[in-house]
């Protein structure tokens, strides 16, 4: 030590271990500010698809889906022929508003779903999206038909700080009109 000083040899070294300090708290800090925003993305994103879809039905009528779990990726459609636009089947195609997005929402490169059970449609994330709390859709968490997507929103499991990871589909209303056809 030169007059209380530290050596000018260990300044590389002191350097060193304090940017090594910097960049791990920067990393964890990183890593739970991800799983942070992952679940109010999803959250805000689900949310937004059910008012879309719901705003569709009001307007359109959905009939029902294709399929058992179905591809949200036909909000961004201007216009289309018949009255299926993607998986999605409507008695009055006629009168679609699209497009309702410009880019539809993925989460972590996977489209969401409008997934149909027993216990209605749901809107939720996609297979494969790994939710803030480490599950997987479609490996830990299965969306089949006798899924029960309201309990499991209430138990915790497709929630995250009180947000809903999933949400349920009211296509109640209205009714197709007698004697309407259903396409032009």
């Amino acid at each position: 030590m030169k007059n209380g000083f530290v050596s000018e040899r260990y300044i590389p070294i002191l350097s060193g271990f304090v940017l090594a300090t910097l960049f791990i708290f920067s990393a964890i800090g990183l890593y739970f500010k991800s799983k942070r925003n992952t679940g109010y993305i999803i959250a805000d994103d689900v949310a937004q698809l059910t008012t879309i879809l719901e705003n569709i039905n009001k307007t359109c009528k959905i009939i029902d889906f294709d399929y058992q779990q179905n591809w949200i990726n036909f909000l961004n459609v201007g216009s289309f022929e018949g009255s299926e636009v993607g998986t999605m089947n409507l008695a009055y195609p006629q009168k679609w508003e699209g497009p309702y997005l410009k880019d539809n929402p993925t989460m972590q490169e996977k489209e969401y779903m409008v997934v149909n059970t027993n216990k209605g449609y749901f809107v939720t994330p996609g297979n494969g999206v790994k939710l803030p709390k480490g599950d997987i859709i479609g490996k830990d968490i299965k969306l089949d038909e006798s899924a029960d997507i309201m309990q499991l929103i209430m138990d915790g499991t497709l929630k995250y700080r009180g947000k809903a990871l999933a949400a349920p589909l009211d296509l109640s209303s209205p009714e197709i009109l007698p004697g309407v056809l259903l396409s032009p």
